[in-house]
């Protein structure tokens, strides 16, 4: 079996003035990657090209081992994008007598089970759910034909604090079976905090770097001093920095030497919206 669920090598794709360039990353089995940046950084341009749907002008991607993406193969992705996929007129049950004839793989029960699970009647319209219901429908669906791989857009984007712990919670059961990964770009750092194993954060185009999230969450930090302290400290200790109206804020790889090396400094954790706040607003070597 390979490590990897999904192996992204040098992907490349022009649009006009905007460049996808030389984007590699890895999802390993068993894990969750969050693929954070700001609007306009390439995440949806990534996963476009990744499963096929836009043309990359270089690169490869391999899936479950694969690179070339069959019918066989496609029935073990699961892809769960931001916009509603599914006909307003139809119902939850109409979905499931559609996708049983299309999906050899599709699981009838399992599918039922996720409706009751997730609370989604199954005769009402999909034009008459909230957008939280619309996106449970469609992991429901992604979660029902023998998926390995889950690939996600903003999948939480505007929805509730409680509809969104609740998909963070059937992704956080889906990577339980080691073969399983997940892919999930998302503009809310905090939701990844929760559950991703690692960050890909893409950043005008480029990859900016690969981490685990623990090594961001407990290694990284900020340290916060004036002038004089800025100016001593180390420029090989300085990951990113950039200067407030009274400070200077400088991102360290290692908040606890940073705290020993430089005592009069505050150090304190840094979060993934601040680590990527200081490398886009911030200089950086």
């Amino acid at each position: 079996m390979q490590d990897n669920a999904l192996a992204v090598k040098g992907l490349t794709k022009r649009y006009g003035r905007f460049t996808l360039e030389n984007v590699s990353f890895s999802v390993p089995r068993g894990t969750v990657v969050g693929l954070v940046g700001e609007n306009g950084a390439g995440k949806s341009t990534t996963l476009n090209a990744a499963l096929g749907l836009i043309h990359a002008d270089a690169g490869s991607v391999e899936i479950l081992g694969e690179q070339t993406l069959d019918a066989a193969l496609r029935e073990q992705i699961g892809v769960v994008f931001d916009a509603n996929a599914f006909p307003n007129a139809l119902t939850p049950e109409k979905l499931n007598r559609i996708f049983r004839r299309i999906y050899r793989t599709w699981e009838e029960e399992r599918y039922r089970s996720l409706l009751r699970e997730m609370g989604l009647p199954a005769d009402r319209r999909i034009g008459k759910l909230s957008k939280g219901m619309k996106m449970k429908l469609a992991i429901a669906v992604a979660l029902s034909h023998g998926a390995k791989l889950l690939i996600l857009d903003e999948a939480t984007s505007g929805l509730d604090p409680i509809a969104r712990e609740e998909i963070l919670d059937l992704l956080l059961d889906f990577v339980q079976a080691e073969d399983h990964a997940v892919l999930i770009s998302s503009h809310i750092t905090s939701d990844l905090e929760k559950i991703a194993d690692y960050i890909v954060f893409l950043h005008a185009g480029r990859v900016i770097f690969e981490k685990p999230k623990d090594e961001l969450r407990y290694r990284y930090g900020i340290v916060r001093c004036g002038e004089a302290q800025f100016a001593a400290i180390d420029e090989t200790d300085r990951v990113a920095w950039r200067r407030q109206d009274y400070e200077w804020e400088v991102l360290v790889a290692d908040r606890e030497a940073a705290q020993r090396k430089y005592p009069k400094s505050v150090v304190d954790p840094a979060t993934i919206d601040e680590i990527m706040l200081l490398h886009i607003k911030g200089e950086t070597k």
